[in-house]
């Protein structure tokens, strides 16, 4: 190809080229005008407004909610609670739950912790794991010292079951053992303090040593994902035959005060922004009577939730939603029927709810900021345009002294 040819193909993309340059001997025939400085000024500072806005969008996180049918099945519900009792003692406070399945936990220990308070609040021990309500460890006696136990140190001891044994020559050697008997027979044990075992071990010397004192617990409960109910109740539970029974006989004289906070209730594990309806509710007992008890009642409505964020991490939990319920009952001491204490019944919703952390992609966030640019510069360009014309024919009308 000889010196001053051109390639066909430059030659080609110059046809193309939809933006055709001023040579610079014609730049003298461009006029700049103030009207055209203040309006470059307002759609720079316009473009500046608008990509800091669509920034600011493409930055957030947005959460997309949908509705869907609940198909699990077989799983479990996940119960975490913090609850402070001022003032009910730890031996005096058992947890059960139960569900319309028929399955029954009673005295739950497992994943539950316990703090003895005094009278002002203030933590008497660190808080420990295991069985809520009296303990099976001998307590000190009114000298100070553990109370004798006697024949029950005897290896050879074989403690009565007090006619609920339920095979010949079984033994009963401590006061739980006794329990336990008399529970799975479905009998109430009513009089611990004629029960060898228990005299030994200072079951009735415990509930009377706590009195005054309140009780912090938390911990975890594992239940079937069916409708059912825990509670916190006074007394030793057991079930006789569909019926849920509390042995109040150790309280015979003594009052309930059930007044509470519930530091923390969740059907499942957080998920950001979470928020539960009774997280840091507090509740003061207030009686008409002296005599009466209280019942507290909470109906929950739990809906299954799933969280996922932007890395598509899961999180199944459950959300809730509550009705409270307040009910003053004669005492069990006067006679009363109905059980105090705080109860929270549940159900499921069939509808499951899913969150979807979603983003604006970055192709989607280029395309807006070109659409700002191209958009607010041809409309600019437009308004330029019209004003500087218009000026031009004013200018012209005035020369010609038409615009009086």
């Amino acid at each position: 190809m000889q010196k001053g040819e051109q390639n066909p193909l430059v030659a080609l993309l110059r046809k193309c080229d939809a933006f055709p340059k001023q040579r610079e001997e014609a730049a003298e025939f461009f006029n700049r005008t103030s009207a055209g400085g203040a309006i470059t000024l307002v759609a720079s500072l316009f473009m500046a407004l608008l990509f800091f806005s669509e920034l600011r969008l493409f930055t957030r996180v947005n959460t997309v909610n949908e509705l869907s049918v609940d198909t699990s099945r077989g799983e479990m519900l996940e119960i975490h609670f913090d609850v402070t009792f001022p003032h009910m003692p730890c031996a005096w406070l058992s947890v059960d739950a139960m569900d319309i399945s028929g399955e029954v936990q009673l005295e739950v220990d497992h994943d539950v912790y316990k703090r003895r308070l005094a009278s002002d609040g203030s933590p008497l021990d660190e808080g420990t794991k295991g069985k809520v309500g009296p303990s099976d460890q001998p307590v000190a006696g009114q000298n100070g010292r553990a109370l004798a136990e006697d024949k029950t140190k005897d290896p050879n001891y074989c403690g009565s079951c007090y006619g609920a044994q339920s095979r010949e020559g079984q033994c009963c050697n401590t006061c739980a053992e006794v329990r336990e008997a008399y529970r799975s027979k479905g009998w109430a044990l009513l009089d611990v303090e004629k029960v060898e075992q228990c005299h030994h071990e200072g079951y009735k010397e415990e509930i009377d040593g706590q009195a005054g004192e309140g009780c912090h617990m938390w911990g975890e409960l594992h239940i079937n994902k069916v409708a059912g109910n825990f509670h916190f109740a006074p007394g030793r539970s057991y079930q006789q035959g569909s019926m849920h029974i509390h042995d109040l006989s150790p309280f015979a004289g003594k009052s309930f005060d059930f007044s509470h906070t519930i530091h923390k209730l969740a059907f499942g594990k957080e998920y950001p922004g979470m928020r539960n309806p009774l997280d840091g509710v507090e509740v003061q007992q207030q009686l008409k009577s002296a005599d009466n008890a209280a019942l507290y009642q909470y109906f929950l409505k739990v809906v299954p939730t799933s969280y996922s964020n932007l890395r598509n991490e899961t999180i199944y939990t459950n959300q809730f939603s509550v009705t409270e319920h307040f009910r003053e009952t004669a005492s069990p001491s006067a006679g009363g029927g109905q059980l105090p204490g705080v109860f929270l019944f549940y159900d499921l919703s069939p509808i499951k709810v899913r969150f979807q952390e979603s983003r604006i992609s970055f192709l989607s966030f280029i395309t807006s900021l070109c659409a700002i640019i191209g958009g607010v510069f041809t409309v600019s360009g437009i308004i330029d345009a019209t004003v500087y014309h218009g000026q031009q024919a004013i200018k012209k009308k005035m020369d010609l002294g038409k615009l009086s």
